[in-house]
C-alpha cells in the first residue's frame, strides 16, 4: 500500500511538472529572419523583460522552459514586436509568413488567435466599403445617397465589431486574454482614454480584472486626462463667452 501511495505521488508530481512546462517550436518562411535572434517578452512595470529566447535557422527556431503561471506575451525581433501569443503549459506552434501570423496548439492560444482571424476579417469589410464609395462615386451616384449609405453600413459593421471585442473581453475577464484585449484596444489611443464602450466592459467586471495593475493604472490615467480634457473645454468655453460679451458692447457702439 505504501509503494502504491508513493507511486501515485510520482504520478501526481510528474502531472504537475508537465502542466508547468511549455515548448515552442515555429516556422518561417520569411527567409530576413534566417540566423535572427526571437525572444519572448512581458511587460513588466512599464518595461519589456525577456522570457526566452531563440535563433531562427534555417526558417526553423525552438524553446522550451517551465511557468509559475500562465503569461500573455509577445514575440519580438530585436527592438519589432511581432505578435501576441499565451506562454501556457503544452507544445505551442508559431508560424510566420509574409501575409500571416499564428500561434496554435494550446487551449488559449487558440481562443486568441480565432479572435484575431475573425476581428482581421472585420477590419477587412471597413476598408471594402471605402472602396465600394469610391466605385459608387466613380458610378455617379448622388453624393447624399452615398454618405447615408456609407454612414448606415458603417455604423452596422462598427457595432458588430464593438459586440465581437466586448463579448470577447468578458468570456475571458478571469484568464489573460480579457486584460490582454482590452490593452490592445487602448493601444489604438495617442494616451489612455476611455469609450462609453470601454466603461462599461470595466465596470460590469469581476475585481481580478478591475484589479489587475495594467488595467488599474491605465483606467486611473485615462479618467485623470479625461478630467483634464474637460476642464480645458470648460475653460475654453468660458474664455469663448468672455470675448463674445466684450466684443458686444464695441459692435453696439458701431
Amino acid at each position: 500500500m505504501i509503494k502504491f501511495y508513493s507511486s501515485l505521488i510520482l504520478f501526481i508530481l510528474a502531472l504537475t511538472s508537465c502542466s508547468k512546462s511549455y515548448k515552442v517550436t515555429g516556422v518561417s518562411s520569411v527567409s530576413s529572419l534566417d540566423g535572427k535572434m526571437l525572444y519572448l517578452k512581458t511587460s513588466h512595470n512599464g518595461q519589456w523583460v525577456t522570457v526566452d529566447s531563440a535563433e531562427v535557422i534555417h526558417g526553423e527556431f525552438s524553446m522550451k522552459g517551465s511557468l509559475d503561471s500562465v503569461q500573455l506575451v509577445s514575440l519580438f525581433m530585436d527592438d519589432e514586436n511581432i505578435m501576441p501569443m499565451v506562454l501556457e503549459g503544452g507544445n505551442i506552434e508559431i508560424s510566420i509568413s509574409n501575409t500571416k501570423l499564428t500561434v496554435k496548439g494550446t487551449p488559449l492560444n487558440d481562443k486568441l488567435y480565432a479572435f484575431v482571424d475573425k476581428k482581421a476579417s472585420m477590419d477587412t469589410r471597413v476598408e471594402e466599403l471605402g472602396r465600394k464609395e469610391a466605385k459608387m462615386i466613380l458610378d455617379g451616384v448622388d453624393p447624399e445617397v452615398i454618405k447615408k449609405q456609407m454612414a448606415k453600413e458603417s455604423d452596422k459593421l462598427m457595432t458588430e465589431m464593438n459586440a465581437y471585442v466586448k463579448s470577447f473581453i468578458c468570456e475571458n475577464y478571469e484568464n489573460v486574454l480579457g486584460p490582454g484585449v482590452f490593452m490592445m484596444m487602448c493601444s489604438n489611443f495617442p494616451y489612455p482614454l476611455m469609450t462609453p464602450a470601454m466603461e462599461d466592459i470595466v465596470k460590469s467586471s469581476p475585481n481580478c480584472f478591475k484589479n489587475n495593475p495594467l488595467i488599474k493604472e491605465y483606467v486611473t490615467k485615462a479618467h485623470e486626462n479625461m478630467q483634464s480634457i474637460q476642464e480645458y473645454q470648460i475653460m475654453q468655453h468660458n474664455a469663448e463667452q468672455q470675448a463674445s460679451m466684450v466684443s458686444r458692447p464695441a459692435a453696439s457702439a458701431n
